[in-house]
């Protein structure tokens, strides 16, 4: 075979292969089918391709006869390299270490097929008892203005947590610490930060111990001072998220109406001028039960050029919108900004081959998280508040409300930051443990530790094992890659704002994302990514500077946002160029056959009819 078929050859085994599984995982975790043992022996086909060690030398291999026949610039050498690196990145070597992966995916199935079986409850407020999914009970927590209300929806998640320690998370561990060894790794931590963000433990806890340091002090005084200001009460878990920001969210909600979030995102990414290159899009955008209770965005089919032929990119991505319900419209644009972000991201990869356009290892996880959060980032931009926040009489948010969100968030800004920062902290501990001392107490102290030491709390308002991504294999030790995403976000955003001097609706960030950031894929790194558009690397200064402001710097900033904004000239919307469809499980609610406001208007008016008129 010659290295053009061997070429091809891989690009369709692996979207074969790839295709079956991403059908599967959304079928599963979409809660239409139960074909669990299907989907584990999809997933397990694919990574046995994935790992295979015979593809390092076959490729290499493929690649020395070419490089004898033309240089370095080629194409086709160029998507050779992009194989090696996917497959050394991937490659087990050993038989051994295949049957403990193979093993290890059987064990994450069967607890995935478990945990979906595995109801919660809270009260409503009236004190009754009701079912509720991850999302319903977060919302609780954060806007709900009953003490018991919140209360229960925190308990909900502490027994979760116990839950999860009883039923397989502590084997999982086991499972996965004994696969990294075998691999030449001290524990499975090591292992997924050195594939996934090609650094050492010990070179990424530099980084983090530095944010840490940097955010300490201003994170232990917001605490305080709301100690100080309503009562030690305000800093138990279940209250506080609201007592910071509960009202503010609650001004907030009749001006970003859930039914409204698909038209806003369509109009604000159009104004942007993102194309999603002709990509197929599913959207599953509400909770029900036996639904998976995190967003995310898959692409089944990536996008590439194959032999000068456009594929467009197949994408799916969900949220868990509970219309009904206080929070719900915030959280669900929130999610169509950040997983279609991630399409946007995914859709506009434009390289020869599919290996550059997936989510497994070389790809890095603060690489792909980077785009998502410089989508959702936008949203508390006062100039697109502005723009896009407004009631069901048309009325836009005053800029009254638009400060106390400042006024209430800001001062807790390193809070959030650090709420992500205390995942990677906790794994680490977990995972270098001694495994005999790895028992349910141990690991729920180990957590309230771990929380009281990074979070300035005694229990955090989402307690550590009820965090979706530990159970999961592709998401498990990789957290940290929102943290480093987020300060990779405020390095690009202070370069548009330098540059342009705004962000919302500028027709000229589409294209500079697509051009340096999207269209290399993992053919570069994350570092390179940034050079190429700010021309500085990597870079944790922003977010801390972001973190430390006031909030009278904030909602200055925001203000002098808000006045130029109104000098400006709004443009149209480009069209998204991609072809869209909402579902709710299996029924297609609507689509953009005929156009994207013809999409929205169906999409209102499903909303209304099931939800009611004031959602």
């Amino acid at each position: 075979m010659n290295p053009q078929d061997y070429f091809n050859q891989l690009n369709d085994d692996y979207l074969a292969l790839h295709r079956r599984k991403e059908d599967l995982f959304w079928q599963t975790y979409m809660g239409t089918s139960d074909d669990h043992d299907g989907f584990a022996a999809a997933e397990a086909k694919l990574s046995a391709f994935i790992s295979d060690p015979s593809h390092i030398q076959a490729t290499r291999c493929n690649l020395d006869v070419l490089l004898q026949l033309t240089d370095e610039d080629d194409e086709l050498v160029q998507g050779l390299k992009g194989w090696l690196a996917f497959f050394d990145a991937n490659a087990i070597e050993s038989p051994e270490g295949r049957d403990k992966m193979a093993a290890l995916i059987r064990s994450e199935s069967a607890l995935f097929t478990k945990r979906q079986d595995y109801l919660m409850y809270c009260n409503d407020e009236n004190g009754d008892k009701q079912q509720a999914s991850l999302t319903v009970l977060a919302a609780n927590i954060r806007t709900s203005n009953n003490e018991g209300v919140r209360q229960s929806a925190h308990q909900a998640l502490l027994d979760l947590e116990q839950w999860v320690l009883n039923n397989g998370y502590i084997d999982l561990v086991k499972q996965r610490n004994d696969f990294a060894r075998q691999q030449g790794f001290r524990n499975f931590f090591d292992y997924k930060v050195n594939k996934t963000e090609q650094m050492t433990p010990e070179q990424l806890f530099t980084i983090l111990d530095d944010f840490e340091s940097r955010t300490r002090e201003q994170n232990q005084s917001s605490i305080q001072n709301l100690a100080e200001t309503k009562g030690d009460s305000a800093v138990q878990g279940h209250n506080f998220s609201f007592m910071y920001a509960g009202d503010a969210a609650r001004q907030l909600d009749p001006y970003v109406p859930f039914s409204k979030s698909l038209r806003r995102w369509i109009e604000s990414f159009g104004r942007l001028n993102i194309d999603y290159s002709q990509a197929d899009m599913t959207l599953d955008l509400l909770d029900r039960p036996g639904k998976y209770q995190n967003g995310f965005c898959h692409g089944p089919i990536p996008s590439f050029y194959a032999e000068d032929q456009w594929q467009a990119g197949k994408i799916n991505f969900t949220s868990n919108a509970k219309p009904d319900q206080i929070g719900s419209g915030y959280d669900g644009i929130n999610t169509l900004f950040h997983e279609g972000g991630h399409a946007a991201h995914f859709a506009n990869i434009k390289l020869n081959s599919p290996c550059f356009s997936q989510e497994f290892a070389p790809t890095s996880m603060a690489y792909a998280e980077t785009q998502s959060m410089f989508c959702d980032s936008l949203l508390n931009d006062g100039d697109w508040l502005k723009q896009y926040a407004y009631n069901a009489d048309g009325e836009v948010v005053p800029d009254e409300v638009i400060k106390a969100l400042i006024a209430a968030k800001q001062p807790f800004k390193a809070y959030q930051e650090r709420s992500i920062l205390v995942v990677p902290y906790f794994e680490w501990a977990v995972y270098s443990a001694d495994e005999d001392l790895l028992t349910p107490e141990y690991l729920t102290t180990l957590a309230r530790d771990t929380e009281q030491r990074i979070l300035g709390l005694a229990a955090s308002p989402r307690p550590l094992l009820a965090v979706p991504h530990l159970l999961s294999q592709e998401a498990a030790c990789s957290y940290q890659g929102y943290l480093l995403a987020h300060m990779a976000v405020y390095q690009t955003r202070a370069y548009f704002i330098d540059k342009f001097g705004y962000l919302t609706d500028n027709p000229a960030i589409g294209p500079l994302l697509a051009e340096h950031y999207w269209k290399p894929g993992n053919s570069i790194s994350h570092d390179a990514t940034l050079r190429s558009l700010t021309g500085e690397g990597f870079s944790a200064a922003y977010l801390a500077e972001t973190c430390n402001k006031t909030s009278e710097q904030a909602w200055q900033q925001e203000q002098a946002k808000i006045v130029a904004a109104q000098n400006r000239i709004r443009v149209k919307p480009a069209a998204l160029n991609a072809k869209i469809s909402i579902v709710d499980g299996a029924e297609t609610i609507a689509d953009n056959n005929v156009s994207d406001g013809q999409l929205c208007d169906n999409f209102e008016t499903y909303i209304t009819q099931r939800y009611g008129s004031d959602c």
